[in-house]
């Protein structure tokens, strides 16, 4: 923790605890003071003194989530203003300071009401809170001055020394603007309550998702501060359930007030939900409904950019048009790239507006989400690129090998041919000549052009197999199989030609897996399956040797494995020690694929 938060914190603690000692100084030392007859029940005396705790409590946990420092700041006035009226037992002989106390010991009444007023933004936002500020400031003011000029020591007040400050004695003027303060007091805790509980009841689900318990704590005091101020006026005896009921009340502000803004809190939360549902792009069906369950704001609209029409339209491409708001309940978020260019406009409840940092990670995570989605499809377009062009390469190789085995079969094997025919009429006329000798050496030349021929063969059929480019699958994979050592039982239903990379690429991880049994395995039977399933060619190889292959173990399966990833396909290998080894080829197939698979000839 940096050394300016701590100071910070150590400082507010330090206030925090001089403003309760100081309130609880006055609760203990007002209660003692006041005749035995004349105190009010422990009861009541300790819940009275548990209402200044209670906003100390929620000045601390306002410091540290509250929108301003001003919550934090009127609840710690509350605090200190919080005077019980057992004081002037004991400042009473004090003749310069109890004047002062008497003209603020209501002060908390009008803290609170600025409490109230400040919800949930944490300033004073409009034009109304403005001005109901400005009179209840006022009206202290008028009444602190009222007791410092004409206050004297008596029921009203207080049976205290002579005021000093006091200019004229005038108790009528006195009485009556006591009274009025109180009345005009408790008017506006009624203002404030029934316009709190009309916008409540009027406004969208998450208007009363912020508003929360503050108006029903509010009204409750505002009634009985009401209640309290007729019946000092009338001069009765105060109930003392009215009197509880009011203090329960009181303490139920900065309760409400901070559960309130604890929920915003909890809100801005909620984006890191957001942003987990919508990682993978912005899905705009997905983006609309994940972001009005997170405000929990069923009007919410998304309207996104479109670069080639130039405006905004929503998920189901209807252009953003003129929007009735006759109640002005509605606002407009727009949401841009960090480069200015536009993403989004989000049409919500204008009472979200109070949670600007709600809506800034709301913003982020729109234009993270935003960034995902264009990153994830510019890798999958690299990656498409990437194996396209893998596979152009394989189709490419396969080509060059035809071509080669072509021109092989084409060009050098059948001049090898007819030097071979020659070579024999030579030695028949040889032979017809008598020359034994002549006939023995052209009878080696042959020999040694028939075995060179036929290495020459199996080289163009290594290069690229006859066989797989006449009859596909079904005729090269059987003959394959016979060439190998190890006994092969083969099962190969393609359905017919399949397309060239594709035949190839099974027929060489085929060829390169049995080489692998005849070479590694120490098997004694080998079994080769192909079947076309609906989407895929799946090549099976399977042998009953001493298993423990893997991919990793050489290049042969190495070289398998790129071919077959080069065609986008799967190879897996079974191989327990002891138990033999099981290569799984899938390969995918296309329509056309299928289509020429079907129609018994090549794509």
């Amino acid at each position: 923790m940096a050394p300016g938060r701590k100071r910070r914190i150590a400082l507010r603690t330090a206030v925090i605890a001089a403003a309760v000692a100081l309130s609880l100084a006055m609760e203990i030392s007002g209660y003692l003071a006041t005749p035995e007859a004349e105190r009010p029940e422990t009861a009541y005396a300790t819940l009275h003194a548990a209402v200044p705790l209670v906003f100390a409590a929620c000045a601390g946990v306002a410091w540290k989530i509250g929108p301003s420092r001003l919550p934090a700041r009127l609840m710690i006035a509350f605090v200190v203003l919080w005077i019980p009226q057992s004081i002037y037992h004991v400042i009473g002989d004090v003749g310069w300071l109890w004047p002062i106390v008497r003209g603020v010991d209501l002060g908390w009444a009008v803290v609170t009401g600025v409490l109230v007023l400040i919800y949930p933004r944490g300033w004073l936002s409009g034009r109304f809170e403005r001005w109901i500020a400005g009179i209840a400031l006022t009206a202290s003011i008028v009444n602190l001055l009222t007791v410092l000029l004409f206050g004297s020591p008596g029921p009203e007040t207080c049976d205290c020394a002579p005021n000093p400050y006091q200019v004229a004695e005038v108790p009528t003027l006195f009485s009556m603007l006591d009274i009025a303060y109180r009345i005009v007091g408790g008017l506006l805790a009624l203002v404030i309550a029934f316009r709190l509980l009309v916008q409540w009841f009027r406004a969208s689900v998450p208007a009363r998702t912020v508003a929360f318990l503050m108006p029903l704590a509010l009204f409750a005091w505002a009634v009985t501060l009401s209640a309290q101020a007729v019946s000092y006026a009338a001069q009765s005896t105060q109930q003392e359930m009215l009197a509880t009921i009011s203090l329960i009340a009181i303490a139920s502000v900065p309760v409400s007030f901070v559960a309130g803004i604890s929920h915003a809190r909890n809100m801005r939360a909620r984006v890191a939900d957001l942003m987990r549902i919508t990682r993978e792009g912005a899905d705009r069906g997905l983006w609309a409904e994940s972001l009005a369950r997170t405000l929990r704001d069923a009007s919410v609209k998304v309207f996104w950019w479109d670069e080639e029409r130039g405006g905004y339209f929503d998920a189901d491409g209807r252009p953003i048009g003129p929007h009735v708001d006759p109640r002005g309940s509605q606002s407009v978020l727009p949401v841009a790239s960090p480069l200015g260019v536009p993403i989004a406009l989000i049409r919500h409840d204008r009472v979200l507006t109070d949670n600007m940092r709600l809506l800034d990670g709301v913003s982020s995570a729109l234009r993270l989400s935003v960034d995902n989605g264009r990153l994830r499809s510019e890798i999958e377009r690299t990656l498409e690129q990437v194996r396209q062009s893998r596979q152009r390469i394989v189709e490419a190789g396969d080509e060059a090998r035809r071509r080669i085995e072509r021109d092989l079969h084409d060009g050098a094997q059948q001049q090898l041919v007819s030097l071979g025919v020659s070579l024999r009429l030579a030695a028949d006329r040889a032979r017809e000549l008598g020359d034994e000798r002549l006939v023995a050496e052209l009878e080696a030349s042959i020999d040694a052009l028939t075995r060179g021929l036929r290495e020459l063969r199996e080289l163009a059929h290594g290069i690229h197999p006859s066989l797989l480019s006449a009859g596909g699958l079904e005729l090269a994979v059987p003959e394959l199989a016979g060439r190998c050592p190890v006994p092969v039982e083969v099962d190969v239903q393609a359905g017919g030609r399949l397309p060239e990379v594709i035949e190839s690429t099974a027929y060489f991880a085929v060829a390169e897996l049995l080489a692998n049994v005849a070479k590694h395995s120490g098997a004694t039977r080998a079994w080769v399956r192909a079947r076309l399933g609906d989407d895929a060619l799946e090549v099976v190889v399977r042998d009953n040797g001493h298993g423990g292959a893997s991919i990793d173990a050489g290049t042969g399966m190495l070289g398998i494995a790129d071919r077959v990833d080069a065609v986008g396909g799967t190879l897996e290998v079974e191989s327990p020690p002891g138990a033999g080894t099981t290569v799984t080829v899938g390969i995918p197939l296309d329509e056309s694929a299928l289509r020429a698979a079907a129609g018994g000839h090549p794509a």
